[in-house]
């Protein structure tokens, strides 16, 4: 039975092409792009980094291929360490979204172009019998088989001689696949190879891929911020954010069991809710008791997904919960109509149109429901007092009740904190623990009103709220909380706190 295991390991270790081990990537300004990443890649896999722009998908991308080098960590080939190899000494090529063809060449010359330089190592044996190696180039005769062969993998045999200039963006996509696939690489990296191209001509193309990589067997490792490529293309996803993974899986794990609100929201089209685990797998959201098939401890704050297209729509009163249609816009293949229930708006898809203005009930399966733990429950910080008495936090400066830190305690007319024993402190550089609500964060787009000043990075809609994160430039500390109003991403906005919602506590007590 051990040597049964101990075979199983190891054909699963020989299953493994390319493996991240805790990788780091770090530039000279500071700014970490990949931050601790560990995964593996499969031999003949599709695998899709997904994730937004920023997220570090791309720095990954280009560590595999070796034009980034990790600034800690170990990349691995076939189960060799490869972190210091160079580009050219890999068995991987990769295709960018631009594709970098010669103009002045014809197809035939831009895909050989490579091969023109290879040299490779050719073994003579002389008259007496004695083995000679030399370094030369490729013949022409066999460049051209190499071509021809790549021409009929991307389907332009016949186009040998036709300039690039003449080609629309999907077949110059065809041919800077074939350059790369000339080289017979055991990998092929393809970097939003899609990106310049039209809509149709993208769809069209995402149907090529995926047969060309049936056809040819070798590895895949696509990135894209398109959910709806990643889906319809690859065996495995992995979802980024901020440089970190956030879920690894199956596109059908992916897209039915997120593993945060972050991943819900971005893969598809979700209803996010703020819910309160009632009893044992059930849960409280827009006013109603739901079964569900997660279990959470009771009185457990979470986050509840449903996705639009699992909300089925009834009749007024013959559903779970009521409520009144206030919008319906036809997308083809379904409405989408936007029920309010209360205060809360969820989001339905349905190819049978109710109107605007139509009460209705809804029903939600416990199949269908989602439980996640919040990510965030509330903000927390290191800070230090100053000697005005406000609090440094998240590289912002705040005005706060210092008074809190001792029970019964008050400041004197020299703004010293005067202990209940009557004991008196220097609150200067003191380190303090800070705590900030969701809901108590406001801000603003004119820098001077708040303590802080960064950019919106992330909206996520809740059903009767947005959860917005803002992210200070200097040292990157996010602020994330609750807000009825909108804001677009990127806003550069400032930080409002009021001094009654930051909560002190002293990181070790004073001496006296």
């Amino acid at each position: 039975m051990t040597n049964e295991k101990t075979q199983r390991a190891e054909l699963k270790e020989q299953e493994k092409i390319i493996q991240l081990n805790n990788i780091t990537r770090e530039f000279s300004d500071g700014t970490i792009a990949v931050d601790d990443v560990s995964f593996y890649v499969r031999k003949g896999e599709f695998i899709t980094f997904l994730g937004p722009s920023g997220c570090g998908k791309t720095t990954t991308l280009r560590m595999i291929a070796g034009f980034d080098k990790p600034t800690s960590g170990q990349i691995l080939l076939n189960g060799k360490d490869i972190s210091d190899l160079p580009p050219h000494k890999r068995p991987i090529n990769t295709v960018f979204q631009r594709y970098a063809l010669f103009p002045h060449l014809n197809i035939y010359e831009n895909i050989a172009f490579g091969l023109k330089l290879k040299k490779v190592k050719v073994t003579y044996q002389d008259q007496e019998g004695n083995l000679i190696e030399k370094i030369e180039k490729l013949k022409k005769s066999e460049i051209r088989e190499k071509v021809e062969k790549a021409l009929k993998m991307v389907d332009l045999e016949g186009f040998e001689k036709r300039s690039v200039s003449t080609l629309s963006g999907g077949q110059q996509q065809r041919v800077a696949i074939a350059r790369a696939l000339v080289n017979e690489p055991q990998i092929l990296l393809l970097d939003e190879p899609l990106g310049a191209l039209d809509l149709k001509m993208r769809k069209d193309m995402q149907l090529e891929l995926k047969e060309m990589h049936r056809k040819l067997g070798i590895t895949f490792i696509y990135v894209t911020h398109d959910q709806e490529e990643a889906l319809t293309m690859s065996d495995t996803i992995v979802v980024m954010k901020d440089g970190k993974i956030q879920q690894i899986g199956n596109p059908t794990d992916i897209y039915n069991e997120p593993k945060n609100s972050f991943v819900a929201d971005f893969i598809g089209e979700s209803n996010i809710f703020s819910g309160t685990m009632v009893g044992e797998k059930i849960v409280r959201f827009i006013g109603k008791n739901f079964e569900c098939v997660d279990d959470f401890a009771k009185n457990e704050k979470v986050d509840v997904v449903v996705r639009p297209e699992d909300v089925k729509l009834v009749d007024e009163g013959k559903g779970q919960v009521n409520g009144k249609i206030i919008s319906s816009i036809f997308k083809g293949m379904h409405y989408e109509m936007v029920m309010l229930i209360g205060k809360t708006e969820v989001v339905i898809q349905d190819t049978i149109e109710r109107k605007v203005g139509e009460k209705v009930s809804l029903i939600i399966n416990p199949n269908d429901i989602h439980i996640m733990a919040k990510e965030f429950s509330t903000n927390k910080y290191d800070g230090y007092i100053t000697k005005r008495n406000t609090v440094c936090f998240g590289d912002g400066e705040f005005e706060c009740d210092v008074t809190q830190l001792y029970k019964g305690s008050f400041l004197d007319e020299e703004g010293y904190l005067i202990t209940a024993e009557g004991d008196k402190i220097d609150l200067t550089d003191v380190d303090v623990n800070v705590e900030v609500g969701l809901k108590d964060i406001e801000i603003s787009d004119h820098e001077e009103d708040g303590g802080a000043v960064g950019n919106i990075i992330s909206i996520i809609y809740k059903g009767d709220h947005y959860q917005l994160i803002v992210r200070t430039d200097e040292n990157e500390e996010d602020y994330v909380f609750d807000t009825e109003y909108t804001w677009n991403e990127n806003d550069r906005v400032s930080v409002i706190i009021p001094k009654e919602k930051i909560k002190l506590s002293l990181k070790q007590e004073i001496k006296r």
